[in-house]
């Protein structure tokens, strides 16, 4: 068992989005024009939806997204979606380029912390390998970091609401929530956090 710590440091954090933003170019770089267009479980959005998605916020002014805010008629989510589908009509090659610039990157989306970011690569990045089909590790210390945000976010607003149960990691010491229990690796919690339950409940033990 991982003990309890801190949150990760500022470098460790961005060290950790640095890397799984490499290896998810990396991944996404052999793909064929198939699997681009395959469906995720992160809404109506394909795989080249999602990549395109982890582009944006590393990339845009604050002026292109307040002009994104104004043509989403100030929706959040909308401005996220729509943002994501007009980015992802480039070319697949250059959808993996951007991603790949993105790495060293510190640039935030507006009303973010580093931590956005972070839940952003570790839950698309698992969005488009489900799609694929492949397996891709989750490092552990950094899903809990996200789950505890996740958990805890307001500004920006949660899509997604909490299950009413208390979440036990069994690969590291983390807990959140009060009620029946559902326990499992970190991983699969942080995708039940963010509204993947298809993807999370083959790993997950539910009692009481």
């Amino acid at each position: 068992m991982i003990p309890v710590g801190a949150l990760l440091d500022e470098d460790t954090c961005w060290q950790v989005i640095d890397h799984e933003r490499t290896s998810l170019a990396d991944l996404l770089e052999g793909l064929g024009p198939e699997e681009w267009e395959r469906p995720t479980q992160c809404g109506d959005w394909r795989v080249r939806d999602v990549a395109a998605h982890l582009t944006v916020a590393a990339r845009f002014s604050y002026g292109q997204v307040m002009g994104e805010m104004i043509r989403a008629r100030g929706n959040w989510n909308r401005m996220i979606h729509d943002s994501a589908v007009r980015e992802a009509r480039r070319p697949a090659d250059e959808i993996v380029a951007l991603l790949r610039s993105t790495t060293g990157s510190r640039r935030l989306a507006p009303m973010t912390s580093r931590r956005e970011p972070l839940i952003d690569i570790l839950v698309h990045g698992q969005d488009i390998a489900l799609a694929l089909g492949r397996a891709r590790e989750m490092p552990r210390a950094a899903a809990r970091d996200a789950a505890d945000r996740v958990c805890t976010m307001r500004v920006p607003p949660r899509p997604w609401p909490l299950p009413r149960a208390r979440l036990v990691a069994t690969d590291i010491e983390w807990s959140h929530g009060a009620g029946k229990e559902i326990r499992g690796p970190i991983a699969a919690l942080l995708l039940l956090l963010t509204g993947r339950e298809a993807a999370a409940e083959t790993r997950l033990t539910r009692t009481g």
